[in-house]
């Protein structure tokens, strides 16, 4: 799957410094002095049945840095509990291994189909639950504003995201779509700690 001409030049707009902001509404502002220090950590998570992925970076004095990122696929043949039980239980590792100080999730869209909606939702509460118990600060993004923030373009393809998280954290190969979707997430959380003008997150 290829770059849209638009998307590619959003891309470079944004690269440029030249894209220019949504004139849309903002979502809730963060808690009131919400910063991180440099050298924290912040998990990001992109929930799905079969393939939850999750990103984590570092916040640096100028730029964020990669950290680990990865996918916690679950089988077809797998039950809907025993996928669950999985996703909370790798993340259950990733908060171990990579203690973060902020956690972002990615937000509830629309579906049409009411089957996917529930079982989208029962993965995010998984996800969401295994963070919680930790008592990290979680906090939400709709893909949208994910999209809009790192290509400038809301409808943007996996594969313009993913190109843009391999370029932003100088990664030398393009990521899972999903664990792009994950450090995509993070990163876009990392710019509103720095500039929270213009918040895209809600504290959920």
């Amino acid at each position: 799957m290829g770059v849209s001409a638009k998307e590619f030049a959003a891309m470079e707009a944004r690269l440029s410094g030249r894209a220019t902001k949504s004139s849309g509404g903002s979502a809730s502002q963060p808690e009131p002095g919400l910063r991180l220090p440099e050298g924290s950590r912040v998990l990001g998570i992109d929930p799905s049945l079969r393939g939850t992925g999750w990103g984590v970076i570092r916040i640096g004095p100028r730029e964020p840095s990669f950290v680990e990122a990865g996918t916690i696929r679950c089988p077809k043949s797998w039950e809907r509990s025993r996928c669950l039980g999985e996703i909370s239980r790798a993340l259950s590792e990733v908060l171990q291994r990579h203690p973060p100080a902020l956690c972002v999730c990615e937000g509830l869209f629309f579906a049409q189909n009411l089957q996917t909606a529930l079982i989208m939702g029962e993965a995010r509460g998984a996800a969401m639950a295994a963070v919680a118990r930790t008592g990290v600060e979680i906090h939400e993004i709709s893909p949208r504003k994910v999209k809009l923030a790192m290509v400038g373009y809301g409808a943007a393809q996996k594969i313009a995201v993913a190109k843009m998280v391999q370029r932003q954290l100088r990664l030398s190969d393009t990521p899972d779509p999903d664990a792009a979707d994950a450090l995509a997430l993070a990163l876009v959380m990392a710019q509103e700690l720095r500039n929270p003008l213009g918040p895209a997150s809600k504290r959920v």
